[in-house]
């Protein structure tokens, strides 16, 4: 069975280092966009690649009671827990979250799109540690997009240049992000014209990684000290709490763009 830690859901909000605040920005942003003009009902107005539980896009249908949604992710935990907060919001007449690969089950043409932390579903598999292809996620959104159609992208960035002890804590290459001016022009590349341009702070990123590791303190709360996975926790404990306190915290950060299509 393995050890079985608390599943992120339980500790966050949103599977990224983004605030209430700014959450409430992009949903708003997507909600006033216009919304697909076909009367079919298969038409999705906003559709999420790697949503995760999808909470991001349900926000965006609060806001607008008119959206449809459709959410894609590999994680059925994750999908069945979006699924239960669709229910309880009164949304699931109005969202489809699916256990599915966005590669194969992205429609070919939604109002508007999100994407966030998802950008390495368009990488390329190799054995060796490669950039994050920025290039390839965006592409891949805007051929689903038509003019006018907005994204909200999210991605990680280097925020300073990366250190030694940032790139030992992930994947060890400096070039495996590039910063917040870079993936904007690579955006504007693909076709898109930005509208927000934000960068998550370090409370927010305080407050994402806080909820990442409670999962530890949770099963070390639940088992006695003498439990014979209590030594490998603890270590897993320590090496996420050293990879960001001593590696990667205030280098790697977080863009977020609100995008229009043209």
């Amino acid at each position: 069975m393995g050890i079985q830690l608390a599943p992120p859901h339980e500790d966050l909000t949103f599977m990224a280092p983004l605030s209430e605040r700014r959450a409430d920005v992009l949903s708003a942003f997507l909600a006033s966009g216009d919304h697909l003009s076909a009367a079919d009902e298969r038409s999705y107005s906003v559709v999420d690649a790697g949503c995760g539980w999808g909470e991001l896009l349900l926000r965006t249908l609060e806001a607008d009671p008119a959206a449809r949604g459709l959410g894609l992710d590999l994680d059925e935990g994750a999908i069945a827990h979006g699924r239960t907060l669709a229910r309880a919001r009164g949304l699931h007449d109005r969202v489809d979250l699916r256990v599915a690969d966005v590669r194969t089950e992205l429609p070919a043409e939604a109002a508007h799109a999100i994407c966030v932390g998802a950008s390495h579903i368009w990488s390329q598999t190799s054995s060796s540690p490669q950039p994050l292809d920025y290039r390839s996620a965006l592409r891949a959104l805007r051929q689903v997009l038509p003019p006018g159609g907005r994204l909200v992208y999210g991605e990680a960035i280097w925020s300073a240049p990366p250190t030694e002890a940032a790139m030992a804590a992930l994947s060890g290459i400096a070039e495996e992000f590039q910063t917040l001016a870079a993936v904007l022009e690579v955006a504007a590349e693909e076709g898109f014209s930005p509208v927000h341009v934000f960068e998550a702070t370090l409370g927010e990123w305080d407050e994402f990684e806080s909820g990442f590791a409670a999962c530890y303190a949770r099963w070390l709360s639940d088992h006695p000290a003498t439990h014979p996975d209590s030594p490998e926790v603890r270590e897993m404990a320590a090496r996420q709490r050293r990879a960001y306190f001593e590696g990667y915290r205030g280098v790697m950060g977080m863009g977020y763009f609100g995008l229009i299509a043209v």
